[in-house]
Order: structure tokens, then sequence, then C-alpha cells
């Protein structure tokens, strides 16, 4: 672990955690924002936005979809309890934007909500300013690749920006059938070995 000053994190996401601009917005969030992280950590996660389970749990990745991603990342040799207490875990948006008008799955935030939220996440990659993110879904993927591209020519693939690694996955989510399918599993099998490679670098 590299050291930080010990309070700036937490100071962060206390901040985080206390915002409620996109509610004065008026957007139909359920508040409080969900974000994990810890002094020292060298891996981010990036998803989209917390889920129902994630507002009762506290927590990011709470579910379902979090029980496909720690497996994904325990292929990779991550242990999850060790990784929740040690790197740092985010979103698009902190809080839990309701469901979806369709009522399958949940709602994606808007343009207008992403770019209230947008200045926590420039504040958590320059203050953690890990070696790894990990990209988890579309919306965090078009962070730093080209949307335009399929899915199928991301996942299994690596950017190596800034001195940092950054992979992407497809969403864990039950709802998404992206990740489902034999040909899909293995680009995902891929980007596991990539992430894989990268927690054996930094020593993790």
């Amino acid at each position: 672990m590299r050291p930080v000053p010990a309070q700036s994190i937490p100071s962060l996401l206390s901040r985080i955690r206390a915002c409620r601009r996109c509610l004065r917005a008026g957007y139909p969030i359920a508040p409080v924002p969900i974000v994990c992280g810890h002094p020292g950590a060298t891996v981010m996660t990036i998803g989209q936005a917390p889920g129902p389970t994630e507002v009762v749990a506290k927590r990011p990745f709470n579910a379902g979809s979090g029980k496909r991603l720690f497996q994904w990342l325990g292929e990779a040799g991550f242990d999850e309890i060790e990784f929740r207490a040690t790197q740092h875990m985010t979103a698009i948006t902190k809080c839990y934007p309701g469901p979806s008008e369709g009522g399958h799955g949940d709602r994606v935030a808007s343009k207008e909500e992403q770019a209230l939220c947008r200045p926590w996440l420039d504040q958590e990659l320059a203050l953690v300013n890990p070696r790894l993110i990990i990209l988890i879904g579309r919306l965090a993927i078009g962070l730093f690749y080209d949307l335009n591209l399929p899915l199928d020519g991301i996942i299994g693939t690596q950017l190596n920006e800034g001195g940092r690694v950054i992979i992407p996955l497809p969403h864990p989510s039950g709802a998404s059938t992206w990740h489902q399918t034999a040909e899909h599993r293995a680009l995902v099998g891929q980007a596991i070995d990539l992430i894989g490679r990268q927690r054996k670098a930094l020593g993790l």
C-alpha cells in the first residue's frame, strides 16, 4: 500500500456521502451516496450507480451483481473481504437512481445527473491515483473507451494511460444478458486474466 495522508480519503468520502446535489436539482434519487474507499488503495472499480440493495447495505455491489463481480475478481486472485477492506469502489453516479420506467432493471442516470456527480469522481481519481482501474458496465467504460465500438471489441482489452492500467468488464447484473453467452464469457475470461496479471504486478 502507498502512504497517503490518513484523513484525505475519509474526508472526501464524508463529503461525497453528504452530497444532495441531484436531490436539490429535482431528480428522483434515493440518497445517501454509496462509495467505499481506503487510504493506500491501488485499485479502483468504477460502476454505473448503486442499486436498491446497495442503499440498504451501504456498500457497492452488494447483491447478485456483486456476487458475480467478486466471482470474476476471485478468479483474478482477489479475495472479496480483503478487496472491500483495502481498495476503492465507486460509480459514475453515487445515488440509486430508481427503477427504470419499464420496470426492468434500474434507471440510467441522466447526462445532467452524471455531470452533477462527475466532480466527485474527478476528485477520487486525483486523490486515490489508482494504478489499476476496473471499469464495470458500459456507462463506466465510456469514461475511457469509444462507445461506438461494440463491447465485443472492448472486453478483453486494456488501456495504459498516465501510468495506470484500465481494464473493462461488462455489467455483472442479472438483468444483462451480454455476459451469458459462451463467446462473451470467453472475452470476460480474457479480461479476468488481464486483471490477474496486474494484481500480481502490483504485489496484491
